[in-house]
């Protein structure tokens, strides 16, 4: 099953926790290699893929597990994103797969990196 949201979570006036610079991710989580997978949209992608990590929102990723950062693109503008969000939503597995597999082809979770050691 594959489901997402286009609700920004932000609490900062959208400057993904950066004074003066916007930015809005979409964002591919996975349960494990190959398994469920979750696409969304924020501004503030460390934060939120820490919620869900964290299990902080009741949804669907707490339910299956799903909080493994396989894939995301950046954008400086949220119509644009939300766009994006929505396409992907659209594809079909094997695209979403592939996707994931040309960035990420050992689909690490790529939130280490970002959020560096915890």
């Amino acid at each position: 099953m594959f489901t997402g949201s286009s609700a920004f979570a932000d609490d900062d006036g959208g400057r993904g926790g950066q004074v003066g610079a916007r930015h809005y991710y979409v964002y591919i989580l996975a349960s494990k290699i190959g398994g469920t997978l979750y696409i969304g949209v924020t501004n503030d992608l460390i934060r939120r893929v820490a919620q869900h990590k964290l299990k902080l929102i009741e949804s669907f990723t707490e339910k299956y597990n799903v909080a493994r950062l396989v894939y995301f693109e950046q954008f400086d503008d949220p119509e644009n994103a939300i766009k994006r969000e929505k396409r992907l939503k659209k594809w079909n597995r094997a695209w979403k797969v592939r996707l994931i597999e040309q960035h990420n082809p050992n689909w690490d979770d790529l939130y280490h990196e970002l959020a560096g050691p915890p």
